[in-house]
């Protein structure tokens, strides 16, 4: 009777952390026993890896065998680990060399006829495998185009346990996956299929969409149904340029854990888009569970565009949920096992009608709601939660003559994007040197000492914050914006028009 040892990657949150399978066989009663704090799917484990190798006709070893999954302290959960204890209770029994199983990770979910299923978090799990030095991964066919995303590390795809046991036998390696191009994978994204070019007769929202854009702002679109709130937004990732390689494999890591990618776009190069319904609860925003921890909302849209539309109809401690993802850009989700953090860094994009009845500005129908209707329902929304949005835009019905003389005026996505990107490069050779890309992400205390705009442009925000109008975060906001404002215009510093334009959208709705 011997002792083997494997490894496999455990998930805590969207970082993976590598965990030693030791399988022992030796005398005692007859039986499989897990222990290293396994939930209730690894301990099925035992059942589905016993059934995976009989039926590829390997021997089962007729003894007690003992499976150990360090360190102990560390909960593990999923199915991902049924591969990793097959091949280590295969070493420990002498089918498969120990000494050839010892290095790689293995990862996949056992069937019971030996097949080797797909599972979710593979890319943070091989990510964090290859942090400790590991080169071989080895993963379900299913999986193997999302493993070769990350550099320098091998990837072996295995489809049976058979194949697998054959190749540790042998040590015939099956053929290598294509690594994956970010910029070739079709993505199912909103960004292919709609045009900014599409909305007619909403100039300033067309323009606070850009300047969004450029800046990585939030936004509050204030307006009866029917002005082009939703149709606006769903348009604001085509303006956004493609993501970095390092941003890239950060947003597919979280979508990777959520079980949102497809075989067909193993890598997501695109800013997503996420727009959840107004009945979502807190933990489907911000993340949550009872066994499982997922990422929530926020953190499937970081890196993009977060869009609640109808926003005073989401419940007020879900919308208020927000404000600590807004500042930090991370979230922290705290059960009884422990914390898991995910990163939230988005862009917020809120739509509201300005009362239930969606009349109240219109001046051909009369609005039913009373003061006090109109002040509870946007009162959902509340005070620190506006004050971390950076540009209100009010959005009025168009006339048909309005609309008509708007269609000379229209650019399409392409176009504006170009400007967007020529902004962005701008703000990234400002911030060289720096950890931050966009203008929103500048803390406050470097905003104002190494990036403060001139005494004459700053005069009319300091008037502002001195009679109450404008909060400390606000000013910070405003000075953000007309940073942005400069960039645009390919300017080094914001002066007072910029100054002006980005009071006047940080006060666009008030």
């Amino acid at each position: 009777m011997a002792v083997a040892r494997t490894r496999s990657v455990a998930l805590v949150g969207v970082a993976g952390r590598t965990v030693e399978v030791e399988a022992d066989v030796g005398n005692g009663l007859t039986g499989i026993h897990l222990i290293g704090l396994p939930d209730t799917a690894l301990s099925e484990a035992r059942d589905r890896v016993r059934s995976a190798v009989v039926n590829s006709h390997y021997p089962w070893p007729d003894a007690r065998i003992t499976v150990s999954l360090f360190p102990a302290s560390l909960p593990k959960r999923g199915s991902q680990f049924d591969l990793a204890i097959a091949v280590a209770i295969l070493g420990a029994a002498g089918v498969v060399p120990a000494e050839r199983i010892a290095d790689p990770v293995f990862l996949g979910e056992l069937g019971l006829d030996g097949r080797i299923r797909p599972v979710r978090g593979v890319l943070p799990s091989v990510l964090g495998a290859a942090q400790h030095g590991e080169v071989t991964a080895v993963v379900p066919s299913g999986n193997a185009a999302e493993a070769s995303l990350v550099p320098e590390l091998k990837v072996v795809p295995v489809g049976h346990l058979r194949e697998l046991v054959e190749w540790l036998r042998k040590g015939e390696e099956p053929p290598q996956p294509e690594a994956a191009e970010p910029a070739q994978q079709p993505q199912p994204e909103t960004a292919g299929e709609v045009d900014l070019a599409e909305v007619v007769g909403q100039p300033v929202a067309r323009r606070a969409l850009e300047v969004c854009a450029a800046g990585g702002h939030n936004l509050w679109m204030l307006g009866p149904p029917g002005t082009g709130k939703t149709m606006l937004a769903e348009r604001l990732p085509t303006l956004l340029p493609r993501l970095d390689l390092d941003h890239s494999l950060e947003v597919t890591a979280i979508h990777s854990v959520a079980g949102t990618l497809t075989s067909n776009a193993p890598m997501l190069s695109r800013p997503p888009f996420v727009s959840p319904h107004h009945t979502a609860t807190t933990a489907a925003i911000i993340g949550g569970g009872s066994t499982v921890v997922r990422p929530g909302a926020v953190s499937l849209a970081h890196r993009g565009v977060l869009f609640m539309d109808e926003a005073p109809e989401f419940a007020r401690h879900v919308l208020d949920a927000l404000r600590q993802p807004l500042e930090s850009g991370r979230v922290t989700v705290s059960r009884a096992a422990g914390s898991v953090t995910f990163p939230a860094r988005f862009m917020l994009v809120l739509a509201a009608n300005p009362c239930p009845c969606a009349r109240a500005e219109d001046q051909t129908e009369r609005c039913t709601c009373t003061p006090t209707v109109r002040r509870r329902y946007l009162g959902r929304l509340s005070g620190p939660l506006l004050d971390r949005i950076d540009m209100k835009a009010t959005v009025a019905r168009s006339s048909r003559r309005e609309l008509l003389a708007d269609r000379q005026f229209v650019e399409t996505s392409e176009t504006v994007a170009e400007r967007v990107l020529l902004a962005r490069d701008r703000a990234a050779k400002r911030l060289a040197g720096t950890p931050w890309r966009l203008n929103a992400e500048i803390p406050s205390a470097v905003l104002h000492s190494d990036y403060r705009p001139p005494a004459a442009a700053m005069q009319p925000m300091t008037s502002c914050l001195d009679s109450g109008t404008l909060t400390a975060r606000g000013l910070d906001r405003v000075v953000r914006v007309a940073w942005t404002l400069a960039d645009l215009a390919g300017k080094d510093s914001p002066g007072q028009e910029e100054t002006h334009t980005a009071l006047g959208f940080w006060l666009g709705v008030k």
